[in-house]
């Protein structure tokens, strides 16, 4: 298994004819992701890597039976994008867009946790379940069908994290790229109950950043919820105080959301943490038992 995104994950690009948006259409496909539609207004009629272009979601949608959505639309206009993504009934939106605005994005995730859907995002990669699909903008050549999930709030990294571990021998059941905005659809917790939950994944590994609590409620969570192993690397550790590092996120405040007090939580959880992302496949392998 995996989660959120499998074979039978049927994608609507919202934006398609824009270069980003025919760009990683064109990734998607290569690796094998059903994008049954793509989504731009006044545009319908039109195709793009032989993907029916439509005027609206809800015709898309209706025309193709697609249950996820990714956004490649501008920061200015996504927020609308999101919203009729929810209204035409997608379970899952995949929003990679930086630069929307926090009250905006406050807004886009109550309406969406209103409505049943699940938000990626914004300011993200991603979701990959290798061997099965992609929905993002993730390299798909450096993961491998296996056992380990991944969830991280940075990119870049994740593809070094990932890089090593397929190197070392591990696959990767899902990984997702959570965004490092302030306010984002779905946070560690709800990655690390799915994963708790499916049978494939047997191991995690968490990539956090520098700002915010989510970390230390993350192990909190896994030292009181999960079963299954988990190994953490957090980025930052090196970051001068009250500077933004990178993401709208990653700032820190007094004490609080520093890399030491976020390293020092999870150890006190019992969540081994990487000194660097080098050593993240072999505490994998201690904590499987290898």
């Amino acid at each position: 298994m995996s989660i959120w995104v499998d074979e039978n994950t049927k994608v609507v690009v919202q934006g398609i004819t824009g270069r980003d948006g025919s760009f990683h259409t064109k990734m998607m496909l290569e690796y094998g992701t059903k994008v049954v539609a793509g989504v731009t207004p006044g545009k319908g009629g039109q195709t793009v890597e032989g993907v029916p272009v439509y005027d609206s979601m809800f015709d898309a949608v209706a025309e193709t039976g697609a249950n996820t959505s990714i956004v490649f639309v501008p920061p200015r206009f996504a927020v609308d994008a999101i919203y009729e993504a929810v209204d035409s009934g997608v379970e899952l939106i995949v929003a990679i867009p930086e630069g929307i605005p926090a009250l905006d994005e406050a807004k886009i995730y109550d309406y969406v946790a209103k409505n049943g859907a699940r938000l990626i995002g914004p300011n993200c990669p991603g979701i990959i379940s290798p061997g099965k699909s992609k929905v993002g903008i993730l390299p798909a050549q450096i993961f491998k069908e296996g056992n380990i999930g991944v969830v991280s709030r940075s990119g870049t990294l994740t593809y070094e994290i990932v890089y090593n571990l397929t190197n070392s021998g591990f696959g990767e059941s899902t990984c997702v790229g959570i965004g490092g905005d302030p306010i984002i659809g779905t946070n560690f917790i709800d990655v690390l109950e799915a994963f708790e939950a499916d049978p494939q994944t047997e191991a995690v590994v968490l990539i956090g950043e520098i700002g915010g609590t989510d970390e230390q409620q993350a192990a909190e969570f896994i030292r009181d919820n999960m079963s299954k192993p988990v190994v953490a690397f957090i980025a930052g550790q090196t970051a001068p105080p009250g500077k933004r590092m990178g993401h709208a996120g990653a700032i820190i405040s007094g004490s609080e959301g520093t890399a030491a007090e976020k390293i020092a939580k999870f150890e006190e959880c019992g969540v081994p943490v990487a000194k660097i992302p080098s050593e993240i496949p072999e505490l994998v392998k201690k904590a499987l038992g290898g």
